[in-house]
């Protein structure tokens, strides 16, 4: 037991039996006497034997066991932040705080790191000593510290265990300059990172977790359950899926690895379109780019796009392979006569044998306009259009040699008129329900 003299203005003791305590205690005043109008000899004393406490404090725990060592220590951290300390006192308090991050049990220094790590009046030099031990130790003043820079992160990140990469990627209000390390470097953490929602990540640094890790479903998971998802990025995780679908379906031999491929690829187009139409326009330009970028934008994914009636991405995919402003282009498609359309076609580099197919979607278009009652119907008769005209006239009315039989055309207006006539039919045919809610005889 230790046991600490009670005179002067602050009486000091550490009771072993009861560590709950505050390892400084400040003693009853007198009343109207403050600490200004005692004696300098009272004060220096009082100052002197907080020190010498501090000092027997770290003879005692040389030789305790580490569970009391562990206890103490977390009383004397609470004497640091909730005792009336002076000065020398508190120099004092700090210098044994610095001095348990030496002791030998990483149970007492887990205790230190626990009881300083949610506090912003913490010392730095202990906060910075904690955050670079053993992880079981490091991580509670890693992930809580508001003292840590967003420098000294980023370097745990690059040079740290993967337990210190996930503490940090569950830091609240994590910048986007750890986020990107961590998405740079990370394994494990990028999982721990995408399901903290108060983490700020840039969109460069989403696409760079699928790019690395989309492959694995319990990323996809995460990453299409946060609310700021740009549609390049979840378009990027359908990429992923469909590619994991085919590899899976071929290694299973259910396909061969040809046919797995194209139901692959046809079913990822399909979810794009619908992807495109549910996200703003200000999100079009952006995944149109991915898109190009990605290898994934073709004439049979612009087809599939106007044959479906999301008009405002087909204009987008054309301004884009094209280079031309929207406005001209839009203009261009528009605008009667074929002259327009064929150099903005010609532009896109799309081939001249998928012309006829554009050029029948658009007349439709321009015909009947994408009025809301309407919108199903008009696509119906651009899909029966495409199909007659990719028949009829594969591409020589646009140079096209006589026997380039436009396949693209065929299975971009096959592809995209079946889902629309699927759709028609099922409306068409669908049970008529009662006003009770009960369905009709037929």
């Amino acid at each position: 037991m230790l046991h600490a003299r009670q005179d002067g203005v602050y009486g000091l003791a550490i009771l072993a039996k009861n560590y709950g305590e505050r390892f400084v205690k400040p003693c009853r005043r007198r009343v109207g006497i403050g600490t200004d109008k005692l004696p300098q000899a009272t004060r220096s004393a009082s100052s002197a034997g907080g020190i010498m406490i501090v000092r027997n404090f770290l003879q005692w725990v040389r030789s305790a066991p580490a569970a009391e060592r562990g206890d103490a220590t977390r009383a004397l951290a609470r004497a640091y932040f909730y005792s009336d300390l002076g000065p020398d006192d508190r120099a004092a308090a700090e210098g044994a705080l610095i001095m348990l991050l030496d002791d030998p049990s990483p149970l007492v220094r887990a205790e230190l790191a626990r009881a300083l790590a949610f506090s912003a009046d913490a010392p730095p030099a202990v906060i910075l000593g904690l955050a670079n031990d053993q992880p079981e130790v490091a991580s509670w003043v890693i992930e809580h510290s508001p003292l840590l820079l967003d420098a000294d992160l980023v370097d745990a990140v690059a040079t740290r265990e993967a337990q210190i990469q996930e503490a940090i990627a569950n830091r609240a209000d994590l910048p986007c300059s750890v986020s990107a390390a961590i998405a740079e470097v990370g394994s494990a953490a990028c999982l721990v990172l995408v399901e903290n929602q108060r983490a700020s990540i840039a969109a460069f640094s989403l696409d760079r977790i699928v790019a690395r890790f989309g492959h694995l479903a319990a990323i996809r998971e995460a990453m299409l359950l946060r609310d700021d998802l740009p549609a390049s990025t979840r378009q990027a995780l359908v990429a992923k899926l469909s590619q994991t679908l085919a590899g899976f379906v071929a290694a299973r031999e259910w396909l061969k690895q040809e046919q797995a491929q194209r139901v692959a690829r046809e079913a990822c187009e399909k979810a794009t379109i619908t992807l495109a139409a549910a996200y703003p326009e200000c999100e079009i330009r952006p995944l149109i780019r991915h898109l190009r970028e990605s290898g994934q934008l073709n004439a049979g994914l612009v087809l599939r796009a106007l044959l479906s009636g999301n008009v405002d991405m087909f204009i987008e995919a054309l301004a884009e392979l094209s280079e031309m402003p929207l406005a001209r282009v839009s203009a261009l498609v528009y605008d009667n006569g074929n002259a327009g359309l064929r150099a903005v076609l010609q532009a896109a580099g799309l081939a001249a044998s998928t012309y006829p197919a554009f050029r029948e979607a658009v007349e439709v278009l321009r015909e009947g306009g994408f009025d809301p009652g309407g919108a199903t119907r008009l696509k119906r008769r651009m899909v029966e259009r495409v199909l007659t005209r990719c028949a009829d006239d594969p591409g020589r009315r646009y140079g096209a040699p006589a026997d380039a039989a436009s396949p693209v055309c065929r299975r971009g207006g096959a592809r995209g008129g079946t889902d629309v006539l699927r759709r028609s039919a099922r409306r068409r045919h669908r049970p008529k329900l009662r006003a009770r809610g009960g369905i009709a005889s037929r």
